[in-house]
C-alpha cells in the first residue's frame, strides 16, 4: 500500500506526498540442493550468505536417485541403494564438521527418489521459498548438475531458483550484498512476480536495477515500438522506485541469451533476475530455456523466477 508522508517544500508548506512502497518478499526458508560436488559446494556459499543476511532457516538437501541404471539382482540393487545412502551420510556429516553452516539455523535433509518430484515435495513440506543449486555450465552434457532430469526444476518449481554457475566467484564473501541486479524481462505471463523479486532485492539492498528488454521482432521495428516498450517497462518497474534504487531502461536488439550476457558485461551486474517458462514435457526433449542458458553459462548467480 501506498502511504502519504508530510514534507515541507522550500517555501515551508506541508505538501503530503506518496511514500514509495515496501515490497517484500520473504526468503524465510532456503533449499539448498547438493549433490558434494565443487559446483554444489559453490552455490552453498550463496546459500549461507543470503541466509545469514535474511536470518533464513536453510534446508541442506541431497536427493538419492536411483533411476537410469541397468536392472540388477534385487541383494545387487539393496546394496547399491545402501551405498548411496552412506555417501549421502557421510557427505552431510563432513558438511556439519566443517563448521561452515555455524550460526544458520538449519536441517539436514536426504531423501529418496526422482530429483524434481522430491524436492517439490520438500518445498511444500517445508514452506520453502527459495531453492538454490549449482550447474556444470553448457558442455558435451548440457545439464545442470544433480540429475538428468534437473532441468525440470527451471520449468516446474513452484518458487524461484537461483542458480549459481560454474563461471560465480566462488567465494562470494560480499554476496549477501548486491550491487548491481540486471532484470531481464519479455513480459510474459508472470511478469509482475519477477518484477516484485528484483524490485525487493534492490530495495534491500540498496542496488542499481537494470530493467532489460531483448526486442527480437525485425531489426528496424524497435524504433517504431520503443515509446511502448519502455511504457510496458516503468509499469512493471516505477521511475518512483528510483528514489530508493538508480533504475536504467534499457532496449536491445537481438538474441536474448547473447544480449542479456552482453548488458550484464556492460554492467558488471552481480544478480541477474528473470522469468523461466513452464513446461509440462520431459526436459531433455526440448530445447534448452533462455533462462536455462543465460543460468548456465553468466558468470553471476541468475534467480529465475517461473512464468
Amino acid at each position: 500500500m501506498i502511504n502519504e508522508q508530510q514534507v515541507i517544500d522550500k517555501m515551508g508548506t506541508k505538501v503530503a506526498v506518496q511514500a514509495v512502497p515496501k515490497i517484500n518478499v520473504s526468503l524465510d526458508k532456503i533449499l539448498l540442493a547438493t549433490d558434494f560436488s565443487p559446483a554444489a559446494d559453490r552455490a552453498l556459499e550463496y546459500a549461507l550468505s543470503l541466509a545469514r543476511h535474511y536470518g533464513s532457516h536453510l534446508y541442506v538437501t541431497h536427493v538419492v536417485t536411483i533411476e537410469g541404471y541397468p536392472m540388477v539382482a534385487p541383494d545387487l540393487a539393496a546394496a547399491r541403494e545402501q551405498k548411496y545412502h552412506q555417501e549421502a551420510k557421510d557427505g552431510m556429516a563432513k558438511l556439519v564438521r566443517s563448521g561452515r553452516l555455524t550460526n544458520v539455523a538449519h536441517n539436514i535433509v536426504i531423501e529418496e527418489g526422482t530429483l524434481w518430484p522430491t524436492i517439490q515435495r520438500l518445498i511444500e513440506k517445508y514452506g520453502v521459498k527459495l531453492v538454490v543449486a549449482g550447474t556444470l555450465g553448457m558442455g558435451s552434457v548440457k545439464k545442470i548438475l544433480l540429475g538428468s532430469n534437473a532441468e525440470q526444476m527451471f520449468r516446474q518449481l513452484s518458487v524461484p531458483m537461483l542458480t549459481v554457475g560454474p563461471a560465480a566467484p566462488a567465494e562470494p564473501e560480499f554476496v549477501s550484498e548486491f550491487e548491481h541486479i540486471l532484470f531481464a524481462t519479455d513480459f510474459g505471463p508472470g511478469a509482475e512476480k519477477e518484477a516484485a523479486f528484483a524490485l525487493s532485492l534492490a530495495q534491500e539492498h540498496k542496488s542499481k536495477l537494470t530493467v532489460l528488454h531483448t526486442w527480437t521482432g525485425p531489426q528496424h521495428t524497435v524504433g517504431l515500438q520503443m515509446d511502448s516498450i519502455l511504457r510496458q517497462m516503468k509499469e512493471l518497474v516505477p521511475e518512483t522506485f528510483g528514489e530508493q534504487c538508480q533504475i536504467d531502461y534499457r532496449v536491445v536488439y537481438g538474441k536474448p541469451v547473447e544480449e542479456i550476457l552482453r548488458v550484464r558485461q556492460e554492467t558488471q551486474a552481480d544478480l541477474i533476475v528473470m522469468g523461466a517458462k513452464k513446461r509440462k514435457n520431459f526436459a531433455g526433449h526440448l530445447p534448452h530455456t533462455t533462462a536455462f542458458e543465460v543460468a548456465s553459462t553468466a558468470p553471476c548467480p541468475v534467480l529465475t523466477v517461473r512464468s
